[in-house]
């Protein structure tokens, strides 16, 4: 199952379904934003075969210059998408798709191509796919975070910055 009530936090088992949900949504951001969209990937702990998950799919998309970006919301919120507005360097431009009011079902994170941020979302998902042992780290870390504020996704998302941060260190000391 996918959806999450905004503001909360719950960890879920890996769902194989997920990666089908991805290409669907996925089909849909190419065909709305058709050459506008250089990449499309889906990040995230969703995007990490094994790995415990908030159930709520992190697809980023990289455009080619920030001036892209109005018309690539335009296009996406009518789709459906709700305009979350720009996280800057916590998460780019954010759009969601909700399956109902207030229940999550997709972040969309559009940003520039050359962005650090395009970068680390690949590094740190490739990471994750590759390393069961940071992979394990990273699953323990999200459980206690949601334990520790179920109803508190800033404060959950803040918990694992340094995780990422030293991960992405390493991933790339070592590429």
């Amino acid at each position: 199952m996918i959806g999450l009530k905004r503001h909360t936090v719950r960890i879920v088992d890996y769902d194989p379904a997920w990666a089908a949900r991805y290409r669907e949504e996925a089909r849909v951001i190419r065909s709305a934003l058709d050459a506008l969209a250089v990449d499309v990937q889906h990040v995230g702990s969703t995007a990490v075969p094994g790995l415990m998950a908030k159930p709520i799919l992190d697809i980023a998309v990289a455009v080619e210059a920030l001036e892209a970006i109005p018309e690539v919301v335009r296009r996406l919120v009518a789709t459906g998408y709700i305009d979350r507005g720009d996280a800057g360097r916590n998460g780019g431009y954010l759009l969601a798709r909700e399956s109902e009011p207030e229940v999550r079902v997709v972040h969309t994170h559009l940003v520039c191509r050359d962005d650090d941020q395009w970068r680390n979302y690949l590094a740190f998902r490739d990471l994750l796919r590759s390393d069961p042992e940071i992979r394990s780290d990273y699953a323990r870390l999200k459980r206690e975070l949601a334990a520790q504020f179920p109803n508190d996704r800033r404060s959950y998302t803040a918990g694992k910055e340094a995780f990422i941060r030293s991960a992405l260190a390493r991933a790339f000391s070592e590429s």
